[in-house]
């Protein structure tokens, strides 16, 4: 185990800035200085411009798009450091890219989770810090220390202020709803914190980014539906399960949270003109600028990483995050 001084000391790229600078409020210390920039023909340049020998260093970068500039600009950050004799390296990694990429689905495809994972442990890192991997066993392919942080805790507390049990039956009005039924496990897990019952939508996907709606599994006529997902990409799948609670199961409303939003092409039309009455997102992916909604917000998680590094640096459990 590496030895490191009491110093800690955070890094950032240019993938999230902002979220680091929460972090490093929450932390009362001041943001690493560092350049991380690009030359004129794409590569990435890292510039540490304090010292960091013997200090336990985070990097905090999200590797979301653009996916292979943010990722370049991690193991460059994590290569500096370890060549300036950093005591510890942790990448912090909000949202981890590529994690759909976990298996092979098909003769001679590449496990890309597994390959991002080898180039962040033989770049230097020596531990990781991330949330809510799209699929949990993610975990093992790492060959360092890795600790998965939740976003659900921050939903529920979230839902639970805004319909409080006092007022509202979460049993008989409400559903939590997995919209396909690879998240089942995750939306059972998030519906019992909550104490509403859970429904499924199934459905097939002829083809990447494009799903159909087959059937609904579960009781949500007349009753509030919460869609609960990891991740939101081009918003497709969750915008036409929305639909099909309306419309085929007769939800009284829908609303969705999702941990990163991704929100690539015709993401922010697709929710916009969507039957879900708020969609809820946790910063771990930057809200895209100059794009305005009414029915997107996003909640806060830099506090959550702020203690999670705090319990690190410590060496103690982060078991009471979750």
């Amino acid at each position: 185990m590496n030895s490191y001084s009491e110093s800690i000391k955070v890094f950032t790229g240019n993938s999230n800035p902002e979220f680091a600078k929460t972090v490093c409020k929450e932390l009362g210390i001041e943001l690493g200085n560092a350049d991380v920039k690009h030359f004129a023909d794409g590569e990435a340049s890292v510039s540490l411009l304090e010292t960091v020998r013997g200090a336990d260093v985070y990097l905090i970068q999200s590797t979301c798009k653009p996916v292979n500039d943010h990722l370049m600009e991690l193991l460059v950050m994590i290569d500096a450091c370890r060549r300036a004799s950093a005591g510890r390296i942790t990448a912090v990694i909000p949202y981890f890219g590529y994690a759909r990429q976990d298996r092979k689905a098909k003769s001679r495809d590449p496990i890309s989770a597994k390959l991002v994972a080898n180039m962040i442990t033989v770049a230097g890192a020596d531990r990781v810090l991330t949330m809510d991997l799209h699929a949990s066993q993610i975990q093992a392919f790492f060959d360092i220390p890795l600790d998965h942080l939740l976003g659900a805790p921050s939903f529920v507390d979230y839902y639970m202020h805004k319909f409080p049990e006092a007022e509202y039956d979460h049993e008989n009005d409400f559903v939590v709803v997995s919209p396909d039924v690879g998240s089942v496990a995750r939306a059972r897990n998030f519906a019992a914190k909550v104490h509403m019952n859970l429904a499924i939508v199934d459905k097939r996907r002829p083809k990447a980014n494009v799903s159909e709606v087959m059937n609904i599994i579960g009781d949500v006529r007349g009753k509030t539906c919460i869609l609960y997902d990891d991740m939101v990409d081009t918003a497709g799948s969750l915008c036409n399960a929305a639909k099909a609670l309306v419309e085929v199961g007769g939800a009284k409303e829908v609303y969705a949270c999702a941990t990163h939003g991704v929100l690539s092409g015709p993401a922010y039309e697709r929710l916009e003109n969507s039957v879900i009455k708020e969609m809820l997102f946790l910063n771990t992916i930057p809200e895209i600028a100059n794009t305005p909604s009414h029915k997107i917000k996003f909640l806060d998680v830099a506090p959550v990483f702020a203690r999670a590094i705090e319990h690190i640096h410590g060496a103690t459990s982060i078991a009471d995050l979750f």
